[in-house]
């Protein structure tokens, strides 16, 4: 039996994706927690550098020099949630929370996720992929739309269009960020978001925006936003809510925990799925720990559950790498 109190934790934040700022204060939150319950830690901020041989060596050097047993990964975006600081790490042969490497592509991916999701009968949103602007606008578009890249989070690059002369600027803004966006009709209804915790939903939040979109602007700015939870929704449609994403969340192999991101139309009364994000926001405030207090865990109960989690699937990398460090 692995006992916690004696594993040196390593909480991975900051790195080189937009979203490193939101990284910086989910590790620093999840940080002061691990502190708070009496924890070993060590502090790994990521630099900012896109280079991934530089920053595969920095950080596995990093991790033996604080001679880390297990990582709490609190990036976002690039290099923290598309896979690739998994596969390092599992190479590497460390312990860490989440999900693997190939769930954390797909759900990075949103459109692999997407094509993941139509496979298995989830309902997503009309959406048709572009990779550079076309020289007229298509014809088959019908305005209002939703224009986002295919890899980001916190709403980075997205944008709502409503008007035809809006769209070639708003794809533009886009492919900025990546070398494929997403062009999905507009659904007129509520934003709802479903935490998964220790493979089991957690209460529907439902998310209210001032601006009429949840944008990265809406999600980050003081007082644009309301968050009902549970959500002021009936029975019927929680459960659906909670089944569609708990379904999102194993078809694309996430392990652990996760949140994920939908819309309910009033005229189709259909949930659609969005997106499953696999190291949501972990900051006091954030929409998991939300989730999770709905139901009497608090911010300190959810770090370390999800600091279990990775202990349930990995325990025994850790009694390899005990051995080979007493030898």
């Amino acid at each position: 039996m692995v006992n916690l109190k004696e594993l040196t934790i390593g909480v991975l934040r900051g790195g080189p994706s937009s979203e490193r700022d939101i990284s910086l204060l989910s590790g620093e939150a999840v940080l002061n927690s691990l502190i708070n319950q009496g924890y070993k830690t060590a502090d790994i901020i990521l630099p900012d550098v896109c280079d991934i041989d530089f920053l595969e060596e920095w950080l596995l050097s990093r991790l033996k020099s604080c001679k880390v047993d297990v990582c709490f990964i609190a990036l976002h975006g690039w290099f923290g949630e598309d896979g690739k600081i998994q596969e390092i790490l599992e190479k590497a042969g460390y312990i860490y929370t989440g999900s693997g490497p190939e769930a954390s592509r797909l759900a990075m991916d949103k459109i692999a996720s997407r094509k993941v999701f139509e496979l298995h009968e989830i309902p997503v949103p009309r959406w048709e992929v572009y990779e550079d602007i076309p020289d007229v606008l298509p014809q088959n578009l019908q305005f209002p739309v939703i224009v986002k890249p295919s890899s980001q989070g916190s709403s980075v690059g997205l944008s709502k269009v409503d008007y035809p002369s809006q769209f070639l600027s708003s794809l533009t803004h886009a492919l900025r960020y990546d070398g494929r966006a997403i062009v999905e009709e507009f659904i007129s209804g509520v934003e709802l978001t479903v935490g998964i915790l220790d493979e089991r939903p957690l209460p529907v939040i439902r998310i209210q925006s001032r601006l009429g979109i949840y944008n990265y602007q809406a999600k980050y700015t003081p007082g644009f936003t309301n968050y009902i939870v549970p959500a002021d929704i009936s029975q019927d449609l929680a459960e659906k809510a909670q089944g569609y994403a708990f379904k999102a969340h194993r078809v694309l192999g996430c392990r652990g925990f996760s949140r994920v991101d939908m819309l309910y139309s009033f005229e189709n009364d259909e949930i659609y799925v969005l997106e499953v994000n696999t190291i949501p926001g972990l900051t006091t405030s954030s929409l998991l720990p939300k989730a999770a207090d709905a139901v009497g865990i608090d911010f300190d109960k959810l770090v370390e559950v999800m600091l279990k989690s990775a202990l349930k699937t990995e325990s025994h990398v850790y009694e390899i790498r005990k051995a080979e460090k007493a030898g």
